[in-house]
């Protein structure tokens, strides 16, 4: 088993900050810090991460603390970790998943850089058995085959799956009411003075009087809408809020989707679609699942944690999912006029 994060082992000391540059360390150095498992602090080195090794990014955030998917729905801690900028999980290793998750980066898998390379650097080509320095660790085939959990048959391979994204739980801390995550919100630059006074006014807000509230109107029953068939590239706008409470019912779903209040913000804008979304590992169980209708991630459109009671400021930046029946298709031109609009 991996072990699990040592609450007092970091705490909340400030090491990357937003907009910091790092590099990548190499294949050897990782896979040093790794247990038999391809894990450190029980989060997961993954292979989609490989590719990555030698090359300079920009830190996106901080990543001491992420929302639970899986038990809670809250905020937990998270000791020496960041999020690269554009750097999201391809799925590759993992039966071409489309969640398009956030990779996570321990520190010790980083090293302070001055900024990008020239032009022209090639990026390391991990060998594809690197062993162990100790021959005990974990290699490059080995982090391969933990992407499944030992313990399942891989007769099926629907099931049993292993990804950052699964073992969220076990790599982080209860945050409880711990007010150093918010103080690190700032001191990290993940969130602008600005924003933390604005959005903790609101948070305030719905602590007293459950404000911003969406309840769903469309009963026991939702209305299937209208098949578009979008795909990816096209243009769409998010129907007002109305148009969409009106095809939730209690739960906040329709046809199975969640609607969840950290999708508020993007009603009545315009955006083009990413992809469709026809497989994803469900956290909780580490199985693949397939949609039962049609499901869509849209560009640059990505979670706040702004709005939500026990998420705020969550840096993961998970992309939502959006039915069909949410949205409208538009042209081209009018989706550059709203972009255009809205910044």
């Amino acid at each position: 088993m991996a072990r699990r994060p040592d609450p007092s082992s970091r705490g909340f000391k400030p090491g990357f900050r937003a907009g910091d540059w790092a590099e990548v360390r190499s294949a050897a150095e990782i896979l040093g810090t790794l247990d038999a498992e391809g894990s450190l602090d029980a989060l997961p080195f993954m292979p989609e991460m490989l590719q990555y090794c030698g090359v300079r990014f920009r830190v996106y955030k901080s990543a001491h603390k992420s929302c639970d998917t899986i038990k809670t729905w809250r905020n937990r801690r998270m000791n020496a970790a960041v999020h690269l900028e554009g750097l999201r999980c391809t799925g590759d290793a993992h039966v071409g998943c489309q969640a398009g998750c956030l990779l996570y980066w321990k520190e010790a898998w980083l090293k302070p850089a001055p900024g990008p390379k020239p032009d022209g650097d090639v990026r390391e080509v991990p060998t594809d058995a690197l062993p162990p320095a100790d021959g005990a660790g974990c290699n490059t085939e080995s982090l391969r085959r933990m992407t499944r959990v030992p313990e399942w048959t891989n007769a099926n391979p629907d099931e049993g799956h292993r990804c950052q994204a699964t073992e969220m739980f076990r790599a982080t801390t209860p945050v409880q009411w711990d007010p150093r995550p918010y103080v690190q919100d700032l001191r990290s630059r993940n969130v602008r003075p600005s924003d933390f006074l604005r959005y903790g006014i609101l948070a305030l807000l719905s602590r007293l009087r459950r404000f911003p509230h969406i309840r769903g109107r469309a009963g026991a029953t939702t209305p299937p809408g209208e098949p578009l068939d979008l795909q990816p590239g096209e243009w769409v706008q998010v129907r007002s809020r109305d148009e969409i409470l009106r095809m939730l019912n209690r739960k906040l779903k329709h046809r199975g989707l969640f609607f969840d209040v950290e999708m508020l913000p993007f009603c009545g804008r315009t955006f083009r679609v990413l992809r469709r979304v026809d497989r994803l590992i469900d956290d909780r169980s580490g199985k693949m699942v397939f949609p039962r209708s049609a499901c869509l991630i849209l560009e640059n459109v990505m979670c706040g944690g702004c709005l939500s009671r026990d998420r705020m400021f969550c840096p993961r930046s998970i992309y939502p999912y959006w039915h069909e029946a949410w949205l409208k298709r538009v042209g081209k031109g009018a989706g550059a006029s709203a972009a255009r609009t809205s910044d």
